[in-house]
């Protein structure tokens, strides 16, 4: 039989095109997330500041983390990506984890300060949630409700106040109504959020937001946002725990539909950053730690209109660097290592079926060749 022309010849199959709409989402979500590290130091003694700090930190971390559920709706736990949640999360949790605590002994002058795997430190609490969360994705696609049944354990764990450091289980618990809302949507409830209409809305729903912020923040403790602790660690009756876990979790869910809606469709200078918005996230902590450790914030001129400012621009042009695809090539070696030399080669041919043990004699069944 002779060779396939060329014109007969299957067409090799096109990549598939990322959704230029996610990327730009991920990195304004990435930018948000480093202007809020830069406004932390900056809220004493400014409502203003602590008001705009309460309203990002309502939104950006839930719409990064539902867009994580979205693109993890197709995990099913089989050996490819196992592998990919080995390499793409763990290693990267491990390594950065180790990072961050010989980075700290310095910035923070604790020379004797541990390496632990099981307390996530600064940053690195995002990757192990990520962990657990993406490892449980096959449960959440069969149970009925799931997203009931994530808000009844993000509820319940606001009650127990020693649910805390071990792997940060408080805050990835507090958190996971978020991945599994991103699980359960679908491209049309995106398209729900693409339309003009949600544009036109988004607008007073932000602005409403930052009202809101600014009223609540001398009436609210804003560390309910961070979702890392127990109700009683924060002063409050253990019942106001899944009462604000509720409440929460409604305005932020409006918060990032908003968001999301004011993120631009098409192509646009920062669209390529998108695939790099997790080297953004894990590397900016240490220009943030070093900088926190010279007292930039020290300075009278960082706490006027001006210089708040100046800091927030500062930081989201440091995460954009840090996005960028040459410091992407630079640390794809920790961030995406390949690793195949520590995984099994995948059979070619199907393994054959276990004969039964009646089939196989009062012996049990045989073994299959090679075993031990």
């Amino acid at each position: 039989m002779s060779a396939p022309t060329p014109e007969s010849a299957p067409a090799p199959r096109p990549a598939k095109q990322r959704d230029a709409f996610f990327d730009n989402a991920k990195y304004l979500a990435i930018v948000l997330v480093a202007m809020g590290h830069a406004m932390e130091p900056l809220r004493s003694g400014s409502r203003t500041v602590t008001a705009v700090y309460m309203f990002v930190y309502a939104f950006h971390m839930p719409a990064f983390i539902v867009i994580s559920g979205y693109f993890s709706r197709n995990f099913d736990a089989s050996p490819a990506k196992i592998k990919r949640l080995v390499t793409g999360i763990a290693v990267p949790y491990i390594v950065f984890e180790t990072a961050y605590t010989l980075f700290t002994r310095w910035t923070d002058g604790e020379p004797d300060r541990a390496i632990t795997l099981l307390d996530p430190l600064y940053l690195t609490w995002f990757l192990a949630a990520l962990f657990i969360w993406r490892l449980t994705t096959p449960v959440w696609r069969i149970v009925r409700m799931p997203l009931v049944v994530a808000l009844a354990v993000a509820m319940l764990v606001t009650l127990s106040p020693t649910v805390g450091k071990d792997l940060d289980l408080q805050r990835t618990l507090q958190f996971l109504p978020y991945f599994v809302l991103g699980l359960i949507l679908k491209p049309a409830h995106f398209q729900l959020v693409r339309t003009r209409r949600a544009r036109i809305a988004a607008v007073p729903v932000l602005l409403a937001g930052l009202l809101v912020a600014y009223w609540a923040e001398p009436r609210m403790n804003y560390n309910w946002f961070f979702h890392r602790t127990g109700a009683e660690n924060l002063g409050a009756a253990s019942w106001t725990g899944p009462v604000m876990t509720l409440a929460l979790f409604g305005c932020s869910t409006v918060l990032v539909a908003a968001f999301l809606a004011l993120v631009p469709r098409r192509r646009t200078w920062f669209t390529a950053l998108g695939a790099g918005t997790l080297y953004g996230y894990l590397l900016h902590g240490f220009v943030i730690q070093a900088a926190n450790h010279w007292h930039w914030s020290a300075h009278a001129w960082t706490h006027r209109p001006l210089g708040e400012i100046a800091a927030t621009l500062v930081a989201g042009s440091v995460v954009t660097v840090l996005c960028t695809p040459p410091v992407q090539r630079v640390f794809r070696f920790v961030m995406e290592p390949r690793m195949d030399w520590a995984f099994r080669r995948e059979s070619a041919k199907p393994a054959e079926p276990v004969k039964s043990a009646d089939a196989a004699g009062p012996a049990g069944p045989a073994r299959p060749a090679g075993a031990r």
